[in-house]
């Protein structure tokens, strides 16, 4: 499993669909995620502060803590069929399936660590430099255009097996 961290979300020109790119903390290369248009509102409004409302997603962790537990991380852990696979993964190592755009939304409002199967990277992971040629040195409006330009060749059914 390799740390994750959100880059950007984004609106895909096409199926108006959001998209989350998520890019390796330590590494390369990065992932388009499409999301569900809930939960990419809540990414998009990042780690929950103290003086935000509760969205439902902010419920987890409390909840979690109250029953003297913790939430580690979210793991996605499979990519079949263009669709990805995620588990809450909580302290003595019990996991709990949930949808991807659920999870993801849960570890940045709680800020817990989002972890990627290696054979997701290796499958459908794009270089960075690809996408953002001018880095994190370009203003953002720039950053974002190169962004788009990608993401409007990209559709769920590029992350679908190839039939053997």
């Amino acid at each position: 499993m390799l740390a994750m961290r959100v880059l950007r979300v984004v609106v895909h020109n096409t199926t108006r669909q959001p998209v989350l790119l998520l890019g390796e903390v330590d590494g390369e290369r990065c992932v388009p995620v499409f999301l569900r248009q809930p939960q990419a509102d809540v990414i998009a409004s990042g780690p929950r502060s103290d003086g935000d409302p509760l969205l439902t997603q902010d419920l987890i962790g409390p909840i979690v803590r109250g029953l003297g537990h913790q939430l580690d991380g979210v793991h996605l852990t499979e990519l079949r069929d263009g669709l990805f696979s995620a588990d809450l993964v909580f302290d003595g190592g019990t996991r709990i399936a949930a949808r991807p755009s659920d999870a993801l939304a849960v570890a940045v409002r709680d800020g817990v660590p989002i972890l990627m199967a290696s054979a997701i990277l290796d499958a459908v992971g794009q270089p960075i430099a690809d996408l953002f040629p001018h880095g994190g040195a370009a203003p953002p409006d720039e950053q974002l255009r190169e962004f788009r330009e990608f993401v409007d060749d990209v559709s769920p059914e590029d992350f679908r097996d190839s039939p053997p």
